[in-house]
């Protein structure tokens, strides 16, 4: 092999004070292999807390252990050794680094009695990632979806994972002890901050945060399944951890790709949006989904991914319709997937008539304002000081699909603006107006709006007000 595993071995005893001063390994025995091994990876901060357990035997006395990252992306400052349930009977008595061997540590290990006894080792490594990814196929009427979730774990690390528990951790994770300390440095001594000193809070958060979901999944209950893997959820705060059921093997260069959920008769509705904000300058269709319970989702918030969209296409077969990137989306938030244009569906704004009136002079010589009609005779040398540019819109929607469309508009309309119109609309915020309509199959509908934009003095405030009117064409 061409690089060197992570290992343990044991001295005798009777070499336990010539330790440190050894430069070559004499009468070692190589200790058992791993009885479990946990993965929790954070892909954020590029962190993989590992915690493995194994059988040694231990003499009465002072025991020295060796461990080697030769190799791997293991950070050996947080390589930390723990006695689960014989505390009392066993105690590192120091951590060496031999000079003459840069990727390796001896611990001395003082033994009450002689015996076996569980040790776990714990430490952070690199080079671990994890993604997601999603099918979504509808019925031929798009009615109802089925929607499969998986995980993909990468392993860069430079160390192979035998029969590993999985635990991918999903959402925003605030690493609290290095932003409190961080706090309390100075701005400008910020980039100064020593890179040993910042990796240490960001280790010191990150496995206090990782250790925190260990009831619901210890390494001891690490048992081979033969069922399909499912993936258990538990929520934390402000983030998730997935669980994998049962155990992986995870090759060292190799990905292992694993199911995590399965809805099979999700609802879907389709929407058409005009949202040139969002969209661009064109009217999309959309699938939305929503990750809940009643839609047979919910468990969990879906972690990024891309989509891959499929329609059912009555011949026995599948059409392929759009693929997307999704954003972290949380329990009860709607799934909105974008599948592009719809030629059978088209959109059109027409500008039918303009003009201005209210509009304001400020009389020539005199801070005085008086608005044109009438019959007053205006000093040509006076300026316009406000008016009221009015402008009639037609948007008119060609339905040329089999079945009825629903129709959302969002339109940004910077400026004191009064906008009146028949389509019942609402302000989704104070510069964008929102409304909505249905378009009956192979019909056209017009929806017609007014603008008015008030401009110079006549202008009070930046905002829209909404009237009721109807507009003729």
């Amino acid at each position: 092999m061409k690089r060197a595993t992570v290992f343990i071995m044991c001295f005798a005893a009777v070499w336990a004070t010539v330790v440190p001063a050894m430069g070559k390994n004499v009468d070692l025995s190589t200790v058992p292999g791993r009885q479990t091994v946990q993965l929790t990876i954070y892909n954020s901060e590029d962190l993989t807390l590992v915690r493995e357990t194994r059988l040694v035997s231990f003499k009465r006395g002072v025991n020295p252990l060796q461990f080697s990252w030769a190799n791997t992306l293991i950070d050996p400052t947080s390589v930390e050794l723990r006695f689960p349930g014989k505390q009392d009977r066993l105690e590192v008595l120091d951590t060496t680094f031999p000079h003459d061997k840069p990727q390796m540590l001896y611990w001395n290990v003082a033994s009450e009695g002689d015996g076996e006894a569980k040790v776990e080792i714990s430490y952070f490594t690199s080079g671990i990632t994890w993604s997601a990814d999603y099918t979504c196929i509808t019925t031929q009427d798009e009615a109802q979806a089925r929607i499969e979730g998986f995980v993909r774990v990468t392993n860069h690390s430079g160390e192979d994972y035998e029969k590993a528990q999985v635990r991918l951790v999903v959402g925003t994770v605030n690493l609290v002890e290095q932003i409190a300390q961080l706090a309390r440095v100075p701005m400008s001594q910020v980039a100064q901050l020593e890179a040993g000193r910042r990796r240490e809070l960001r280790q010191h958060a990150a496995k206090k945060m990782m250790f925190a979901g260990d009831a619901a999944a210890s390494p001891s209950d690490m048992a081979e399944m033969v069922k399909e893997k499912q993936i258990i959820k538990q929520g934390l705060s402000e983030y998730f951890i997935y669980t994998i059921d049962g155990t992986e093997t995870i090759p060292n260069g190799w990905s292992k790709r694993m199911r995590s959920f399965e809805g099979t008769s999700v609802p879907v509705r389709t929407q058409y949006r005009y949202r040139p904000a969002e969209y661009g300058d064109a009217l999309v269709r959309m699938y939305l989904l929503t990750n809940d319970k009643p839609s047979g989702l919910g468990e969990t918030p879906l972690p990024d991914g891309v989509v891959r969209v499929f329609r059912h296409n009555g011949r026995d077969g599948l059409s392929f319709v759009a693929s997307q990137s999704i954003k972290y989306i949380p329990i009860g938030d709607k799934i909105e997937l974008n599948l592009g244009q719809d030629p059978s569906v088209i959109f059109e704004l027409v500008k039918r008539r303009a003009w201005r009136d209210a509009i304001w002079m400020k009389i020539h010589g005199a801070n005085v304002y008086r608005e044109i009609g009438g019959g007053i005779e205006i000093d040509p040398r006076s300026t316009v000081a406000g008016w009221d540019e009015h402008v009639v819109f037609n948007q008119r929607v060609r339905n040329y699909t089999g079945k009825p469309i629903d129709l959302e508009i969002r339109r940004a309309l910077p400026g004191h603006v009064v906008f009146r119109s028949g389509l019942d609309p609402v302000l989704h915020d104070y510069q964008t107006v929102q409304y909505s309509a249905k378009v009956p199959a192979g019909q056209t509908r017009d929806l017609v709006y007014e603008r008015v934009l008030r401009q110079g003095r006549n202008a009070k405030q930046n905002n829209i007000t909404l009237e009721k009117a109807n507009i003729q064409l």
